[in-house]
C-alpha cells in the first residue's frame, strides 16, 4: 500500500512509557520503516522509558524519539542528540499530535 498525492500521509506516534513499551516501540518503528517507508513514524518517551532510552541507545530510531522534558527535569538529565527533548510534556505533546491527525498506538 502507498500514498498518493491527495490522500494525507500517514503519521503514526508510538508512546513507550516503559521500558518493556519502549523496546516494543522501537522494534515497531523499526518494522514501520522497512514496511511503509512514506509513513511517519515518531515515538514518545515519558516516565521510566526515559533513562533507557538514555542509557541503552538505539541507532536506527533515535532519531525518531522524542523525549518528555518534565521527566528529564525530574531525573536531573540531559538527551543527547538524535533524540529530540520536547518541549512541553509527553502528555500535552501526544494529546497535540492526536488533534493534528496523528495516529497514537500505545507500545
Amino acid at each position: 500500500m502507498t500514498t498518493s498525492p491527495d490522500q494525507p500521509a500517514l503519521r503514526i506516534v508510538l508512546h513507550a512509557p516503559t521500558v518493556a513499551a519502549l523496546a516494543r516501540a522501537r522494534s515497531n518503528a523499526t518494522n514501520l520503516q522497512r514496511g511503509a517507508p512514506y509513513a511517519l513514524v515518531r515515538i514518545v518517551v515519558n516516565a521510566e522509558a526515559v533513562a533507557a532510552a538514555l542509557d541503552q541507545p538505539h541507532a536506527e530510531v533515535d532519531g525518531l524519539t522524542q523525549v518528555c522534558g518534565n521527566t528529564l527535569q525530574r531525573l536531573g538529565r540531559q538527551a543527547h542528540a538524535p533524540l529530540a527533548v520536547l518541549a512541553q510534556g509527553a502528555v500535552l505533546a501526544l494529546a497535540e499530535m492526536q488533534r493534528d491527525g496523528w495516529n497514537y498506538i500505545r507500545a
